[in-house]
C-alpha cells in the first residue's frame, strides 16, 4: 500500500516527495526509485518528522505503528494520511483524534470508498429513503485458502537490511518469521486484527455513513480457526452481529469456502422495507420490493373452498414496485481520496475520512475481536468508550507497549 500511495500522490502537480522511510533497506531503495531518485531515505520515522520541508506524511505501516507515528507527526506540526484500520486498539484511536484536534492537524484515514462517486450515490439513496426503513444490513468477505493457508515457515534471522527490532516497535519481542512481516502481519494479534479490521473497517464505514450512526450498542461474535494448518493466530471463520438503534448489521468472514454471495465475494447489502441495495467496488444495484395495494392474496386451499369470483392467480395482479430499480457502475476511489486530503491540507477543512470518522469505524471492528476474545456479547458505551459492566473486556481496549515505546 505504501507503493500505491507513492504512485498516486506523485501524480499530483502540487506534491513532491521529500523523504521516504522504511525499516527494510530493500523497500527503502524501491521507494526512492519510484520518486526518480529525488527523495531522501530514512530508516527511522522520527528523522523524517524533523524535516522542515515535510508538510504531510503518509503512514502505510503495519497497524501497530499507526498511532505512535501519527501522534508524533501531529506533535511535529505535520498533517497525516494514515492507512486503515486507524489504529491497533480503540485507546490508540482516541489518542490519535485528541492529537489531531490539539495540534489542529488534518488527518485522513485511507477508507477511500468514501471518495468513490458510486458509494456517494448509494449513501444518498439510503438517506433519501429509497429503500424505506432499513432494519438489516449484511457485509461479507469470502475466499478459500484451505488447507495450508499462509503455511508454517520457521522462525529465522531477518533478511539483510531489516531492522527487526524497529519493525516490532511497541509490540512484544519475538524472533523474525516471514509470516509476521509485510502482508501477512494482518493475521497476528500483536500487529493487527485480521480481516475483521482490515476489510471490515471499509464495510462498516459505509454502513455508518449511509445510516448516520457511529457506534453499535452491542456486539456478539462467533468463530474460530477451524481448518487452516498454518501459523496465523486470527480465525479462519467469523460471524459478527452488531446491534444499532433501529437495525442490525452482520459481518461474515471466511477463508474456507469461496462460494460467492450472488456472484460477489465481498460487498454490502442493505435490506429496507421498500427495496434491497447491494454495493461493492464494481457498482451497485437496487432491487425493489413489491406491494399489494388493493387485495390480499387468497391461499389456494381457500380458493377451492370459497370459489372466489377470480381465479387464484389473478388475485396477485397489480403488484407494483415500492421503489424504482436502479443500477450503477463502479468509480475511481483512491486518487480522489488523495486529492481530497491534499485539498484539505490547503483549506484546513476536515477531510472525507476525518480521523474521528475513522476512529468510530475502526472501533466497531475492534469490538468484534473483543467480543471474540471475551467469548460473550458485549455492550458498548460510546460516550465513555468502555464496555459496559465488563472489566475483563475493557482490558482489551489497549495493551502495554514494549519499552522504550510509549503512547
Amino acid at each position: 500500500m505504501g507503493r500505491s500511495n507513492i504512485r498516486d500522490f506523485i501524480r499530483m502537480d502540487d506534491v513532491s516527495v521529500a523523504a521516504v522511510c522504511d525499516v527494510w533497506e530493500h523497500n527503502r531503495n524501491r521507494a526512492v526509485e519510484m520518486t526518480g531518485g529525488k527523495a531522501r531515505a530514512f530508516s527511522d520515522f522520527r528523522r523524517v518528522l524533523e524535516l522542515d520541508e515535510v508538510d504531510a506524511v503518509v503512514i502505510s505501516t503495519p497497524d501497530h505503528w499507526h498511532a505512535p507515528i501519527a501522534i508524533a507527526a501531529c506533535q511535529a506540526g505535520k498533517d497525516v494520511y494514515v492507512e486503515k484500520p486507524l489504529a491497533r486498539t480503540i485507546h490508540e484511536g482516541r489518542k490519535m483524534v485528541e492529537a489531531a484536534r490539539k495540534h489542529q492537524r488534518v488527518v485522513q484515514m485511507g477508507t477511500q470508498q468514501r471518495s468513490g462517486k458510486h458509494y456517494q450515490e448509494v449513501v444518498e439513496l439510503v438517506r433519501q429513503g429509497k429503500l424505506g426503513k432499513v432494519t438489516r444490513v449484511a457485509a461479507w468477505n469470502y475466499s478459500n485458502e484451505s488447507p495450508l493457508g499462509i503455511g508454517n515457515p520457521p522462525d529465522s534471522d531477518p533478511p539483510p537490511g531489516l531492522d527487526w527490532d524497529m519493525y516490532l516497535g511497541p509490540a512484544p519481542k519475538v524472533r523474525f518469521n516471514p509470516n509476521r512481516f509485510i502482508y501477512n502481519f494482518r493475521w497476528f494479534w500483536d500487529y493487527s486484527g485480521g480481516t475483521v479490521t482490515d476489510w471490515g473497517t471499509h464495510h462498516v464505514d459505509i454502513v455508518h455513513w449511509a445510516l448516520n450512526v457511529h457506534a453499535p450498542l452491542a456486539v456478539s461474535t462467533a468463530g474460530a480457526k477451524y481448518v487452516l494448518q498454518d501459523n496465523r493466530e486470527t480465525p479462519d471463520t467469523i460471524e459478527a452481529t452488531f446491534e444499532y438503534p433501529g437495525f442490525i448489521y452482520t459481518y461474515s468472514y471466511r477463508v474456507l469456502n469461496g462460494h460467492t454471495n450472488q456472484g460477489r465475494n465481498f460487498g454490502i447489502r442493505f435490506y429496507g422495507t421498500d427495496g434491497t441495495l447491494f454495493v461493492d467496488r464494481k457498482g451497485y444495484e437496487l432491487t425493489p420490493e413489491t406491494a399489494i395495494i388493493d387485495q390480499q392474496p387468497v391461499p389456494p386451499y381457500l380458493a377451492q373452498l370459497e370459489k372466489p369470483s377470480q381465479p387464484w392467480e389473478e388475485t396477485w395482479r397489480m403488484r407494483p414496485a415500492r421503489t424504482e430499480y436502479m443500477v450503477g457502475g463502479g468509480s475511481e476511489q483512491h486518487i480522489s481520496h488523495v486529492r481530497n486530503f491534499l485539498d484539505c491540507v490547503k483549506s484546513r477543512e476536515k477531510p472525507r475520512s476525518d480521523v474521528e470518522i475513522g476512529h468510530y469505524s475502526t472501533t466497531a471492528t475492534h469490538l468484534v475481536n473483543i467480543a471474540f476474545h471475551a467469548g460473550r456479547k458485549i455492550r458498548w458505551d460510546v460516550e465513555t468508550e468502555r464496555v459496559i459492566d465488563d472489566s475483563e473486556a475493557n482490558e482489551l481496549l489497549h495493551y502495554e507497549y514494549r519499552k522504550p515505546w510509549k503512547l
